[in-house]
């Protein structure tokens, strides 16, 4: 039924079946939501949606390998926070008061980089690679205060940056493809993540196990859940990207999509065909408040990769509007060639300035 994968891919997905649980009961605190949960019934995804497309197809682009477009307003990757790394803006991107947003982007973190610089332009990114398999993300942010210490180093890191006594992040986001949803699992379980986290985007990173009769084990989804019930009644926002890969011997992320859209009390139905980048085609499509997700075709690693395509646009349509972030700005060049800082209000006025000086001696 379904093409073969590459051996390291496989591998890959193997990988992230050692992190999940085996067989984790339901939650006792379910009540009567636990019978409604039985009911759903995982659907693996389709013959159909089991296909695969080379380079050319992509529109030459192999989405796992793709154009580096440097770093748009942002300085070079920075090792200030506790685990991890993060690009600041080189001027702006802060209040006057020190708020500043921030996303924390867990997998990937060089490719996310380049959708993510394409359309932010103030701010703050953290990036978190820590290898393959969920259950790393997990450990690293099981522990109570690991998250908080993160956000906690990068205001420290922006409050020095800015020459400020401190700073406060404002905004914050956590954005996972992959196994990085092993993060975001621990991370939305914990006071500080429910209290804190607005927004989060899921790039094709989801699992579960599966019960003995067959049903996914959906202790380790409740968080998730959790979280889409407060985005779908306005006060949070979540985007959850699938493809149509079948991993080995547990949930897959179009089944988990799935549970989703059934604990939010709806169906996950097949919508219009609809072509994006990199060669994915929708397959399916559901929008309930500030819940978004997507199902595409595709079950080998370019379909995989090609999910992080999707970060710039979610960040442009929904994150950009969403938090109005304060604007920051890259470098610029000075008469004698030096880079300095963007956007200095001081010396803008200074040129408009000038320039009505010129048109008043030209009508003299």
């Amino acid at each position: 039924m379904t093409s073969s994968l590459p051996r390291f891919f496989s591998a890959l997905l193997a990988l992230v079946a050692l992190a999940l649980p085996a067989g984790r009961a339901l939650a006792e605190d379910d009540g009567a939501e636990t019978k409604k949960a039985s009911a759903f019934v995982p659907a693996k995804p389709t013959e159909a949606s089991q296909t695969q497309k080379t380079v050319d197809e992509r529109g030459g682009i192999n989405p796992c390998m793709t154009e580096d477009p440097g770093n748009g307003v942002y300085e070079p990757w920075n090792r200030a926070p506790t685990v991890g790394q993060m690009l600041i803006p080189s001027r702006g991107g802060v209040t006057k008061d020190g708020k500043f947003d921030v996303i924390v982007h867990f997998h990937g973190h060089d490719p996310a980089r380049k959708e993510f610089v394409r359309v932010m332009d103030g701010v703050v990114l953290v990036g978190i690679t820590l290898g393959i398999g969920s259950g790393v993300y997990g450990e690293t942010f099981a522990a109570p205060n690991a998250f908080k210490e993160l956000i906690a180093s990068v205001e420290e890191e922006v409050a020095k940056k800015r020459g400020l006594k401190s700073a406060k992040a404002r905004k914050i986001g956590l954005s996972a493809w992959s196994a990085g949803y092993g993060a975001v699992e621990q991370i939305l379980r914990q006071d500080f993540g429910k209290e804190r986290v607005d927004s989060v985007i899921l790039l094709d990173g989801l699992h579960a196990g599966y019960n003995g009769d067959g049903s996914l084990n959906d202790g380790q989804l409740t968080p998730f859940v959790d979280f889409a019930k407060r985005a779908k009644a306005g006060k949070r926002f979540f985007f959850f990207s699938h493809s149509s890969i079948i991993p080995p011997g547990y949930a897959s992320t179009t089944e988990t999509a799935g549970y989703i859209v059934h604990k939010l009390g709806a169906k996950y139905k097949t919508g219009k065909s609809r072509k994006d980048r990199w060669g994915l085609e929708q397959n399916h499509k559901f929008d309930s408040g500030n819940v978004h997700i997507r199902g595409y075709d595709g079950n080998d690693k370019m379909d995989h990769c090609a999910h992080i395509g999707l970060l710039r646009d979610v960040l442009k349509v929904h994150i950009k509007p969403r938090w109005k972030s304060p604007k920051g700005f890259g470098p610029k060049k000075t008469d004698d060639g030096e880079k300095t800082a963007k956007g200095d209000k001081a010396e803008k006025k200074k040129k408009k300035k000038k320039a009505a000086d010129r048109k008043t001696a030209k009508r003299e």
